[in-house]
């Protein structure tokens, strides 16, 4: 599974997947990668396939408003672009509220995020 999540205040960002959750505060915007990945599992069957979203955080670790699609390009028909989607925008709302830590929380409050979920072919 790959994301990459650009930030408007640090650039582009490679994020790797791991299998721990965590217990403790997120404190840095790889934390909050590595947290967004875990969420991500993209529709089976559908391929070389990916969805942009953009969205920002409040400093409680909650969305501002639903994720919105920035840039769009799934094989496949209307129906599998729109699972394609749905499942993204979905990870995304599942995966909230994150717990950050007061600096971090401080850091990403109010900044606009973009983050590409990706097929796994």
């Amino acid at each position: 599974m790959n994301v990459v999540a650009g930030l408007a205040l640090t650039g582009v960002l490679l994020v790797s997947t791991t299998d721990q959750l965590r217990a403790e505060p997120l404190n840095t915007v790889e934390d909050l990668g590595a947290a967004l990945s875990n969420c991500w599992t993209p529709p089976p069957g559908i391929k070389n396939s990916f969805v942009t979203l953009r969205f920002g955080f409040k400093a409680d670790g909650t969305l501002l408003g639903r994720p919105q699609p920035t840039a769009i390009n799934v094989t496949g028909d209307e129906k599998q672009r729109q699972a394609f989607v749905d499942a993204a925008t979905e990870a995304m709302q599942n995966c909230v509220p994150l717990e950050f830590s007061n600096e971090l929380g401080k850091e990403i409050a109010g900044n606009v995020f973009t983050l590409q979920f990706r097929s796994r072919e």
